[in-house]
C-alpha cells in the first residue's frame, strides 16, 4: 500500500543535522484509530511543556481534519501553505496560544504536496529560519495506517502511539505499529494509554499490549504513562480551554505532567526545522 517504503526507510535513517542550528526534539503523535483523544493529548501535552519553560511549536498535520486550533482556541488565518503557494511571511502563519506555544496550522493544504516546486521548496525552507529557536515540534497526525501518518513517522525523533484500553483501539494500534515494522521506518515507540479509570487499568493494558507486539513484531515499545479519564476533559473540550490551563489540579492534568517530566528526561539529538520539512518534502513529493 505504500509504494515509497524505501524512501521511507532512508528518510527514517538520515538524520545529518546542521550543528550550527538549534535542533528541537520532533515527536510525532499519532494513534491506529480515530477518537481515541490524541489532538487533546498533543495540545495539553504541548502547553505543560512550554509551562516548564520550554519552547513548543505544535505542527497540525491531520490532513483536512486538524483541530488542534479549536482545542487552543485560536484563529488561524493561513495555514502552511499559503507559507508555500502564496508567499506568506511563516509569521503571519504562525498562531501564539496560551504561555507562548506556537501553532502551524498544515490545513486541507497537505494534500497539495505534490505540487511543489522545487523553487518553492527551497524558499519555504529559507523561511522556516525563524522558527529555528524552539524546544520541541509536535507533529499531531492524522489517525490510521495510511501514506501520510507513516510518512511523518518516519521525520520524527520518537514516536508516540496513544491508545485506550478498548480492544478496538488496541487492535487498530497495533495494526500500525505492524506497519511501521514492515516498512522499516521506527525500530522503537513509545504508548500512552489514554481514558483509563485508574493507573492499574493503564499498566495492565499496556502490559498486555507489550506482549503481543513483543510476540509477534520486531519493536522496542517503552510505557511512558497513562491519562485517565476525567469530566473535566470534556469541559475543557467544549470550552476551548485545555485542561491543563482551565483544571491544572485535575487527575488527567497531572497524568499529563508526569509524561511531559519523562519526555524531557530522554536525552538524544534533535533535528532542525528545515531538516524536518526536507524530509517531508522528500517523502512526499
Amino acid at each position: 500500500m505504500l509504494d515509497q517504503a524505501q524512501r521511507l526507510r532512508q528518510m527514517a535513517a538520515s538524520n545529518k543535522l546542521d550543528e550550527k542550528k538549534s535542533c528541537p526534539k520532533i515527536i510525532t503523535v499519532t494513534s491506529g484509530k480515530g477518537g481515541v483523544g490524541k489532538s487533546n493529548f498533543v495540545v495539553n501535552l504541548g502547553l505543560t511543556l512550554q509551562k516548564n519553560d520550554k519552547k513548543v511549536l505544535i505542527f497540525d498535520a491531520d490532513v483536512g481534519m486538524g483541530n488542534d486550533d479549536v482545542l487552543l482556541g485560536v484563529l488561524p488565518k493561513y495555514n502552511v501553505f499559503d507559507v508555500i503557494f502564496n508567499d506568506k511571511d511563516i509569521k503571519d502563519v504562525i498562531v501564539t496560544g496560551q504561555y507562548g506555544i506556537k501553532l502551524l496550522p498544515g490545513g486541507s493544504g497537505m494534500t497539495r504536496i505534490n505540487e511543489i516546486t522545487n523553487v518553492q521548496r527551497n524558499k519555504f525552507l529559507e523561511k522556516l529560519s525563524a522558527l529555528e529557536n524552539l524546544d520541541y515540534i509536535l507533529m499531531d497526525t492524522g489517525a490510521g495506517i495510511n501514506r501520510s501518518v507513516l510518512g511523518f513517522i518516519a521525520c520524527c525523533d520518537e514516536l508516540i502511539i496513544l491508545t485506550t484500553p478498548e480492544p478496538t483501539s488496541l487492535m487498530d494500534a497495533y495494526s500500525l505499529i505492524k506497519a511501521v515494522v514492515h516498512f522499516k521506518i521506527k525500530s522503537k515507540a513509545k504508548v500512552v494509554i489514554n481514558r483509563t479509570l485508574d493507573k492499574s487499568e493503564g499498566q495492565e493494558t499496556y502490559e498486555k499490549f507489550k506482549n503481543a507486539v513483543k510476540t509477534f513484531l520486531k519493536i522496542d515499545v517503552e510505557y511512558i504513562g497513562s491519562v485517565s479519564e476525567d469530566k473535566k476533559l470534556v469541559q475543557a473540550v467544549r470550552s476551548q480551554k485545555p485542561f491543563v490551563i482551565s483544571s491544572p489540579n485535575c487527575e488527567a492534568a497531572e497524568d499529563i505532567i508526569k509524561i511531559a517530566n519523562k519526555l524531557q528526561g530522554i536525552e538524544s539529538k534533535g533535528t532542525s526545522v528545515q531538516g524536518l520539512f526536507k524530509k517531508i518534502f522528500n517523502i512526499f513529493s
